[in-house]
């Protein structure tokens, strides 16, 4: 099903041929899990007629690529509601995941999965790896379930940090560039994430918490209610 995203577009260097990287009134046009067009709203809809519109607010941008996966999904417990309450809905590392002492295999695989779809809230749509692979079984199934694309860590910008946890991928002050997964192109996988932020220089300052859409492969997988 066609589909056009529309929201101004904030894009790195490259994203498609004629785009300069910022388009006020801009759109995303998506068949199936593919990019079929971007840039200005109106092309877009003279390229896909009778599509269906989605109108975000904010800015739209390739989807963002998390550096600290396996930290994020085996070095911290992501509670899970029902555990709310007395955990809270933040992930436990350190002293506080070891207090929880021996997790089973069980109870890993949920936190996992949790974490996962947690990513997905902050725009996430590509995980890094050295190798572009998982050797943990937990975290190489999780990912793969979701659809998230698993790329090497040789192109990361500047040291991988990693001191503590979160889900924010411009948590280290990475610039938009180093923080998406690639730009959107025609032909290329629809990737790509929505925040309600005025412009870039918010995005930076606010973060990925702002992130109200992510579309991987094509699909909604998380809206913001």
């Amino acid at each position: 099903m066609l589909t056009i995203h529309a929201a101004p577009l904030v894009l790195p260097a490259g994203a498609a041929p004629g785009v300069d990287g910022a388009v006020v009134d801009g759109a995303v046009v998506v068949d199936g899990d593919r990019i079929t067009a971007v840039g200005p709203y109106e092309d877009a809809v003279d390229s896909a007629p009778g599509a269906r519109v989605r109108r975000w607010p904010g800015v739209l941008t390739p989807g963002l690529r998390q550096w600290h996966p396996l930290w994020l999904l085996r070095h911290c417990y992501h509670p899970d509601p029902r555990e709310a309450g007395e955990l809270g809905e933040q992930p436990l590392w350190g002293e506080r995941l070891a207090a929880l002492g021996d997790l089973t295999e069980t109870r890993w695989s949920g936190s996992v999965r949790r974490g996962v779809q947690r990513m997905l809230r902050y725009g996430t749509t590509a995980v890094a790896s050295p190798g572009a692979r998982f050797r943990d079984p937990l975290v190489a199934m999780a990912v793969a379930r979701s659809g998230l694309t698993v790329v090497g860590t040789t192109q990361a910008p500047g040291s991988l940090l990693g001191e503590r946890p979160d889900l924010d991928p411009f948590a280290e002050g990475y610039d938009l560039p180093g923080t998406v997964d690639g730009p959107l192109t025609i032909g290329g996988r629809a990737d790509l994430a929505v925040f309600d932020v005025p412009d870039e220089t918010a995005l930076r300052e606010r973060g990925a918490a702002t992130c109200v859409a992510t579309v991987l492969a094509g699909r909604l997988v998380y809206r913001a209610r």
